[in-house]
């Protein structure tokens, strides 16, 4: 096994699929496409692509640390008690354990992710 690890942007298989938990979604009827592309540390470290079509939902990080590099789309992130902040393709930024806000999808975004749990 290589220690390298190549990240395909437009991966060719099939991703996993999945809507957001009722509890979660504010507004509009987004979908969500995830290709796992690595897992390291028994799963606590977990790399991949992301996609999202428009709508609104809330974020809540909890003990996970996640980098995000946005490939395309544009979303805006609303930290609770902080500022709103927009995101486009070759923006990168990183939302920390114990993030709460909301994350509104403008245009489908598809992003790098890496997640760690703590």
């Amino acid at each position: 096994m290589s220690l390298l690890v190549a990240l395909e942007t437009d991966p060719k298989s099939a991703p996993r699929e999945s809507l957001p938990l009722p509890e979660r979604l504010i507004a509009g009827s987004p979908a969500f496409k995830t290709w796992a592309l690595d897992e390291s540390r028994e799963g606590k470290v977990r790399t991949g692509v992301w996609e999202a079509t428009p709508g609104e939902t809330h974020s809540i990080k909890g003990t996970t640390f996640e980098f995000c590099h946005i490939l395309s789309g544009v979303v805006e992130i609303d930290e609770r008690g902080g500022a709103t902040r927009t995101f486009r393709a070759g923006d990168s930024f990183v939302l920390k354990p114990g993030f709460v806000g909301v994350w509104r999808t403008l245009e489908t975004v598809r992003k790098i992710f890496v997640c760690v749990e703590d």
